[in-house]
């Protein structure tokens, strides 16, 4: 999937309709209690970075945008670490998630950008 001609908000939401998507994958399994929970603190975290974006859309200052992006990277990072706990643990194979780990990489990536050049201004 090319997304680099999107904005961020896009890009988050069709990421987080992927770990919808990847979630209901999980749930067809029969996971031990640890497994289901991973798997909801991927899906909490995943659409919650979207989520915090369009909340950034109606800021009510820069500092609030700033603060809103800053949530949305904080959990762009938890989503990469439910991922890497999960394919630790075995519960899921690198292979089947690698496209999503490039993916949140570069959605981090463009989070920490926007919030350091908006921190300068």
């Amino acid at each position: 999937m090319n997304n680099n001609n999107i904005s961020i908000q896009d890009r988050s939401k069709l990421f987080a309709i992927r770990a919808i998507k990847a979630y209901t994958e999980l749930n067809k399994r029969h996971f031990d209690d640890a497994g289901k929970v991973l798997a909801k603190q991927f899906l909490r975290a995943s659409t919650s970075i979207g989520a915090n974006l369009a909340e950034g859309e109606f800021a009510q200052s820069r500092a609030d945008f700033v603060s809103k992006y800053s949530i949305a990277l904080k959990e762009a990072s938890e989503t990469r670490y439910w991922i890497d706990i999960m394919i630790q643990s075995g519960i899921i194979s690198s292979k089947k998630f690698s496209s999503m780990i490039d993916e949140i990489n570069s959605i981090i990536r463009i989070l920490i950008s926007t919030i350091k050049k908006l921190k300068n201004k």
